[in-house]
């Protein structure tokens, strides 16, 4: 048995593979082998289930030799608070026991594949032990973000002490399920001014509204608008794989919003919205009347100032567009990215091995100080250091000097010149809310959105989400708070979404963010603004450690490299309502917080 420090020792599984002939004898079967409330069913556990890429009919669900059956273990193999990843001939699954039952389900996380079987398990859910998506492991639905798809699960019986699993092949080799949605059932031209529902912005917070409405069972017109020409994409993706196109990148295809009747209007900017006569209008002129209105139109870059301002190879990464010319025009050239962001330390760390040279101009002398500490942020400058990136600081440049539509360089007080054949500026960013300034609803003296618990602005019928509110934290006693975070974006939308349905739920999730660099990924968890000491374990200098942030003595939150499934671990303690106090975690000894439920 193996915990998360250490390799799991190979489990031995005998696989007996079988295709039924019969099909009556298991399909009445729960994954505990209990009759089942699914009986009518498919056999991964929720009716009509689908997919993106969905192009299973329900007929094929009921063909004996679409399914296939696997003797996986004795029943005495896991104990209680145990996972094993099973190998069923045509696939693998994640087998689960919990409070003497058996489940199955999908064994990788739908959002970037990540073995469950190494994540937590905990109170009838699995965390990923990537980025925190929680899974419930008797219907396999997605209960905590990021992600949108969920699990399939699959049919479990004891006999002869033996643990029998029974799978359809299809589910197996494509470890995901979308949720089942309500159709529109109004007639709607789509020319008409009016929309039931209408979201401004496709990001994450956006698609999981809409997603979710149907869902729950919404069937009226649902229009999501954005700037963007391309269907939702994975954002974060951008600045670490700068290579990928839009549809490498992409969430959900055009046909999966048409078949799930969430009409997406592409290259459409609000300038204005008119909350007396519930209407918004767009740059081109086009007005539209809505009775429900989310606001999801994350942030914009910084603004920077600098000569030649029309130049061709400067860049505030935004689009796959952008991404793709700032790998081509720095293919052998010299890159210079301007800000410590986490978007712009992630591009210089993909630049490296195309650029002739990297160069950081920096605001901070130490990179993610505010964000995680300068014991960790130094440690992160020499991983970029041992790789040839150079760091300047900002108040050390002269000037950024552009001839003929392209930046050339950048001059340094101390007369140093940095050759510029690209320049990306990850400076930070600040909320896309100006088109609002003379709409009644409410922004702080920063520009966010101010939000009740409910997502729900100071006018009825007007929610927002994502990067661009301030909203209620619970951890800290409903304090408004800005986390963006792609995580928290999809949780923004939920909520939104079900309290236009009247169904109001509070925001219950533990904050999540990842960064990847150099092949290493930072994991976060928590909400550590304001943290007063650092407890760091582990070795900084190997980039194998854990850093927790306390705040008044309490763990507000959680770093790591290369300590996976910790962060997940302390996602579960602290989502669960339980305080990790700061003497916990000092005196070196964190084995309580190591999982030992994966085989």
């Amino acid at each position: 048995m193996g915990g998360c420090f250490s390799k799991p020792k190979p489990v031995e599984v005998k696989v007996e593979l079988s295709l039924l002939d019969k099909e009556k004898e298991v399909d009445g079967l729960s994954p505990n082998g209990k009759a089942s409330p699914f009986a009518e069913c498919r056999p991964n556990g929720a009716l009509a289930h689908g997919s993106d890429d969905d192009s299973t009919l329900l007929p094929l669900y009921h063909k004996p030799r679409d399914y296939v059956e696997a003797s996986v273990c004795h029943v005495k193999d896991l104990e209680n608070g145990q996972m094993r990843e099973v190998d069923l001939g045509s696939g693998r699954a994640l087998l689960i026991k919990e409070h003497g039952e058996f489940t199955a389900m999908g064994h990788k996380c739908p959002h970037y594949g990540a073995p469950l079987v190494k994540g937590v398990l905990s109170k009838g859910h699995v965390r990923c032990p990537w980025h925190g998506a929680c899974f419930n492991i008797a219907t396999g639905d997605i209960e905590d973000f990021p992600g949108l798809d969920s699990l399939p699960i699959f049919q479990v019986r004891v006999e002869k002490d033996k643990v029998v699993i029974r799978a359809n092949k299809q589910a197996l080799q494509s470890q995901k399920r979308s949720k089942p949605m309500a159709r529109c059932s109004a007639v709607i031209n789509s020319n008409t001014g009016f929309s039931h529902v209408l979201i401004i912005g496709s990001g994450p917070a956006g698609l999981v509204c809409a997603e979710t409405l149907r869902q729950e069972g919404f069937t009226d017109r649902i229009v999501m608008c954005t700037m963007d020409k391309h269907p939702p994409y994975d954002r974060p993706k951008l600045s670490k794989s700068l290579e990928s196109t839009a549809e490498q990148l992409r969430l959900r295809s055009m046909d999966f919003l048409q078949d799930h009747d969430i009409e997406l209007l592409t290259e459409k900017e609000v300038v204005a919205i008119d909350v007396k006569t519930q209407s918004v209008i767009f740059e081109d002129g086009l007005r539209m009347e809505y009775r429900k209105l989310f606001i999801a139109t994350g942030s914009r870059p910084k603004p920077m100032n600098y000569k030649g301002k029309d130049v061709r190879n400067v860049f505030h990464l935004r689009t796959p567009e952008d991404a793709n010319s700032i790998a081509r025009l720095a293919n052998n050239k010299n890159a210079v990215i301007v800000g410590t962001s986490f978007v712009g330390m992630e591009v210089a760390a993909a630049l490296t091995d195309k650029a002739h040279s990297v160069s950081i101009i920096g605001i901070e002398s130490v990179p993610f100080k505010k964000a995680l500490g300068e014991k960790v942020g130094k440690a992160i400058m020499k991983l970029f250091e041992a790789n040839r990136v150079k760091f300047y600081m900002l108040n050390e440049v002269s000037e950024m000097v552009g001839h003929h539509g392209q930046l050339k360089e950048v001059v340094l007080k101390s007369g140093k010149v940095l050759r510029a054949d690209v320049c990306v500026i990850g400076a930070g960013s600040v909320p896309a809310t100006g088109f609002l300034k003379q709409s009644g609803i409410h922004l702080d003296s920063k520009g966010f959105i101010t939000v009740n618990k409910n997502m729900q602005t100071n006018v009825d019928g007007v929610f927002a989400g994502g990067d661009v509110v301030m909203f209620p934290f619970p951890p800290r006693n409903n304090k408004k708070v800005n986390i963006p975070h792609w995580q928290m974006a999809h949780v923004h939308g939920k909520v939104a979404a079900l309290s236009m349905m009247g169904r109001a739920t509070e925001i219950k999730t533990v904050p999540y963010f990842w960064s990847a660099m150099f092949g290493k990924t930072i994991r976060y968890a928590g909400y550590g603004d304001g943290f007063d000491d650092v407890i760091i374990q582990g070795d900084l200098d190997e980039l194998r450690f854990v850093a927790f942030y306390t705040r008044s003595e309490e763990v507000v939150s959680v770093t790591s490299m290369n300590y996976d499934p910790i962060v997940s671990r302390v996602a579960e303690v602290l989502g669960s309502g339980k305080t990790i106090k700061k003497r916990d975690v000092e005196t070196g000894d964190i084995s309580w917080l190591i999982d030992k439920g994966s085989q």
